[in-house]
């Protein structure tokens, strides 16, 4: 008789000391748990290597991308109960990680480890970043973006909308209603307010994506602008997009690193999405360089993610499946480090706005469209880079909702000599859409 799914129950209650808040089906066709609980399926014994081998974020990852590990039901709902009962310490919890090397433990684990089958660790999934050399170079941030954004633009086609915005949107209105579409075009009428763009200023948008803040901001406020990325795909989409809307004559789009950007000054900068990328040894480097190249008076919009402060800032880490699977090579950093750095390079710092319910309203809008058309995303993307990108961005979602993560927009300006900022008294002064 088939009982994979209530041994596998049973052993993981042993491991918790709790009962487990989900329904298991196993790859013999039997189940276990309560009927009306989300259910997490596992597809094969292998499935229970990878978690062994690596009992943590990681583990999970590489089951869920190889396809090993599955659920039925609502995706949010499983990751919930997975992250606040198995993943995360709480004050009177342990992870699984730390449970499977409890002396006390030995008797479940040898129960699991009989289960899984006597095999070896299978390899990681292909789409699993195999890291090489220094960080944060020019040839590894070449890498880490291509990785990440080179994935195929149809495929972001799906996942984005019409839009093609890929960063945090804005509801104006005093609940989310509206469209994706119309969220990211008040973000990014937000962003060229804030930075006060009108007709013949020069903006430098960084970690352009493809093309949309520029392309938004010549057209609707007569900029001049220079959008740059390292992604080659990126760059090609971009200018596509600009001849068809006729605005090569005020859009320019260069596959370009922002360190060597030298044909300054610019009346304004934009950096949407891009910091994260910068890393914590290079990002003085990265500020002290954006303000040398606004003029006096010009105003840098930086829109970033952030993560909470630690007690102790020597136990931070990287995600290990956003740093093996989405964005290699990525770093958060705290807001108040963020501003430090900002003010360290010579900028005063005029605004901070924080987004962050409006990030996983995105969120839950990109996994919705990625979920009507996942079997089109497989064939164009592959179904391990699509079950990635599924993941990542529900997982982000319930993050933001739980403020373990934030989002913000730092207004900051390159103040002249003489001390005017160049802002109106009441800075908040640059609602969009009206209700």
């Amino acid at each position: 008789m088939p009982d994979a799914a209530p041994r596998l129950r049973s052993l993981l209650e042993q491991l918790l000391g709790a009962p487990l808040r989900l329904r298991i089906r196993a790859w013999d066709g039997s189940q276990a748990g309560p009927p009306d609980a989300p259910t997490l399926v596992v597809r094969n014994r292998r499935a229970l290597r990878r978690l062994l081998w690596k009992p943590g974020e990681l583990g999970l990852a590489r089951a869920w991308v190889a396809g090993d590990l599955g659920v039925e039901g609502d995706l949010y709902a499983v990751l919930e109960r997975i992250s606040g009962q198995i993943w995360e310490r709480g004050d009177d919890a342990r992870t699984l990680a730390d449970t499977l090397r409890d002396p006390h433990s030995r008797a479940a684990v040898r129960g699991l480890i009989k289960l899984a089958g006597p095999a070896l660790p299978p390899a990681p999934p292909r789409e699993e970043v195999r890291r090489r050399g220094h960080l944060h170079t020019r040839r590894s941030d070449r890498r880490a973006i291509s990785h990440h954004y080179d994935v195929g633009n149809a495929f972001y086609e799906i996942v984005l909308g019409p839009s093609m915005v890929y960063s945090c949107a804005y509801w104006s209105a005093p609940e989310p209603a509206g469209t994706l579409e119309e969220a990211q075009h008040d973000k990014l009428e937000l962003v060229c307010r804030k930075l006060d763009l009108t007709p013949g200023k020069r903006l430098l948008d960084v970690g352009c994506g493809w093309g949309s803040m520029a392309m938004h901001a010549a057209r609707e406020h007569g900029v001049n602008a220079v959008g740059i990325t390292l992604s080659q795909e990126q760059a090609a989409y971009a200018r596509k997009r600009v001849a068809d809307e006729g605005l090569t004559d005020r859009v320019e789009i260069r596959v370009q690193d922002y360190r060597d950007v030298r044909d300054g000054p610019y009346d304004a900068i934009s950096s949407i999405g891009m910091a994260e990328h910068v890393g914590a040894a290079r990002y003085l480097e990265y500020a002290t360089h954006l303000h040398g190249l606004l003029k006096p008076g010009g105003r840098l919009l930086n829109h970033q993610i952030a993560r909470r402060p630690q007690l102790d800032e020597s136990a931070y880490r990287v995600d290990e499946f956003i740093d093996a699977y989405v964005f290699p090579d990525g770093e958060l950093a705290p807001l108040g480090t963020t501003v430090t750095q900002l003010e360290r390079a010579g900028f005063e710092v005029r605004d901070v706005e924080s987004i962050r319910e409006h990030y996983a309203l995105t969120l839950r809008r990109w996994v919705a469209n990625l979920e009507a058309q996942g079997d089109r995303a497989s064939r164009l993307a592959g179904a391990g880079r699509t079950r990635v990108w599924r993941l990542y961005m529900a997982a982000s979602a319930l993050a933001f909702e739980r403020n373990r993560i934030g989002v913000n927009q730092v207004l900051a300006v390159r103040t002249p000599d003489s001390g005017a900022s160049g802002l109106p008294l009441r800075s908040r002064v640059w609602a969009t859409r009206q209700p």
